[in-house]
């Protein structure tokens, strides 16, 4: 018998082999389905039906990457996602052809100007800023696509200093901001330390921006960009706590003490769980533990509001404490409901004399870490009917001029930016953008610890995915590109900045084609 018959029956009777233990395993699983008494589908279609499970299980995979169009997909489409990356990863925001938008659609459009502002009219700081950037050098149909990484030098876009926003004018340490993007609230333990740190260091080379810490508590993640930070303080008081979870004040003062810091959020609620949070036990690491003064490997769940004050009279009160305490801005942040509720907040401020340095308002399509999904659909309204709402109610009162609003929400791109500018906010928020720029891949696996790309997880293996010294040049490019865009807009409709945005410069276009200003829509808000 030669090699190849050799070959041949060796072959044969691997193959027989093979065959043999598929069918037992498939007599095995064939019994097993018959038997089980969970799952009605496997018990009449025994093996057939464990490909319907098997299909259910890459269903979304398979809708994000080959049956949703470009337009399609939430919480983010694929066209705003791919937009998101470009600007981060190229530091490029064209398009070619034209708009996927459905102009058919109702919705919001700015109303440029018969004669726009050139490049030199506009009015902003000189500051450049340094950074890398990819450039697409071949994408073959087949293999990696090949691409360079550079240095990239290019303007700040940074507001001019006599346009800078001014947080707390009246308070010992006011808070100066010269960009009017910043990063939402985003907590360590619901992010991992490699994703704070590319946060912190990106938006720290993208100057003149801030970062939220989220209700966690302040790390040494967080620190380590040198970029200003806003310290959220939510109801379970993390960070700023005793062993017995009452509020400590000199923890606060030692955290307010640290340059970085330079103002305190009070978080009432956020717009995808308006009510409490959680966290799973497997993210509590000690180190977690430690930051947020909890017990390690323990499920945390925040109350649903604040022990310390049950009204406006005494929240207003514990914000003037740790104003008096910390010599910094003091915030509030908060989901309308009604217009009732934005009424309430307008004349309690008049009333008292006392209130938030700022308002964040989140909007209802925000996103989270970890929330339920009864809240995350229903309770809260969205941001651009909260906005006008808080706006309005502080212009009614008089007290407008006290208070910054900084708008949160879905806020992506320069031009929806630029509506929530118009319709009052004066600073906006990005979270769930930031995401995207050093990794996100929107597998919506944030509540679990399991993040593919090691973003939303503690677990140290999957964050090896995540390379900082790469990833900060995207969150750095991503901010610029907005701001830069930011300015683009503002040239078209006329104007020497951003911070000049009002209603007037947005319309409401309905399903009939009807166009109303938005100017025109604040008039029923508005009292005479």
């Amino acid at each position: 018998m030669n090699l190849a018959d050799v070959l041949i029956v060796f072959g044969s009777v691997l193959i027989g082999f093979l065959l043999f233990i598929l069918v037992v395993i498939g007599l095995y699983l064939y019994f097993i389905d018959r038997t089980q008494k969970q799952h009605p589908v496997l018990r009449n279609y025994p093996l057939i039906g464990r490909a319907r499970y098997l299909f259910e299980t890459i269903g979304p995979e398979l809708r994000q990457y080959l049956f949703n169009n470009d337009t399609e997909g939430k919480p983010f489409s694929r066209i705003e996602y791919q937009t998101i990356v470009k600007s981060a990863k190229y530091k490029r925001d064209v398009i070619g052809f034209g708009s996927l938008r459905d102009f058919e659609k109702p919705g919001f459009y700015i109303r440029n100007s018969m004669f726009p502002k050139l490049t030199e009219e506009l009015k902003m700081d000189d500051e450049k800023v340094k950074t890398k950037r990819y450039l697409l050098v071949k994408e073959p149909l087949f293999g990696q696509r090949k691409e360079i990484f550079e240095d990239h030098v290019s303007k700040a876009f940074l507001l001019h200093d006599e346009d800078a926003i001014v947080i707390g004018e009246k308070t010992k340490h006011p808070f100066i901001v010269k960009g009017q993007i910043g990063m939402s609230a985003m907590s360590y333990g619901s992010l991992g330390d490699h994703a704070i740190t590319a946060l912190s260091e990106g938006l720290g080379l993208a100057k003149g921006t801030w970062m939220n810490t989220g209700e966690g508590g302040l790390s040494e993640y967080h620190l380590k960009g040198n970029v200003d930070i806003i310290m959220q303080i939510g109801p379970g008081l993390f960070g700023v706590r005793d062993k017995e979870g009452n509020f400590n004040w000199d923890a606060l003062l030692e955290k307010s003490q640290i340059p970085q810091i330079k103002a305190f959020e009070i978080k009432l609620a956020q717009g995808a769980k308006t009510r409490g949070g959680h966290i799973d036990a497997e993210k509590v690491t000690e180190e977690i533990a430690r930051i947020r003064m909890v017990e390690p490997f323990k499920a945390i769940d925040s109350p649903n509001r604040f022990k310390e004050f049950n009204d406006f009279p005494s929240l207003f009160e514990f914000m003037e404490q740790i104003r008096e305490k910390t010599g910094k801005p003091v915030g509030m942040k908060v989901v309308i409901g009604s217009p009732d509720e934005s009424e309430a907040l307008a004349k309690a401020i008049k009333e008292t004399g006392k209130g938030p340095d700022f308002i964040t308002v989140d909007g209802g399509e925000g996103g989270t870490g970890a929330s339920f999904q009864e809240l995350a659909d229903s309770v809260g309204l969205p941001i651009k009917s909260a906005l006008p709402l808080v706006h309005s109610a502080l212009i009614n009162y008089g007290v407008r001029n006290q208070v910054k609003i900084i708008a949160s929400g879905k806020l992506f791109s320069a031009d929806r930016i630029a509506i929530a500018l118009a319709m009052g906010a004066d600073l906006v928020n990005i979270a769930r953008g930031f995401m995207i720029t050093v990794g996100c891949i929107q597998a919506l696996k944030c509540h679990s610890n399991a993040c593919p790309v090691g973003v939303a997880t503690t677990d140290p293996d999957l964050q090896k995915a995540l390379v900082v010294d790469e990833k900060k040049y995207r969150t750095a490019n991503y901010v610029i590109t907005l701001r830069e865009g930011l300015f683009r807009i503002a040239a078209a409709c006329g104007l020497e900045s951003p911070i000049h945005f009002k209603p007037e410069h947005v319309v409401y276009k309905d399903d009939k084609g009807r166009v109303i200003s938005l100017e025109e829509m604040y008039q029923s808000l508005l009292k005479s």
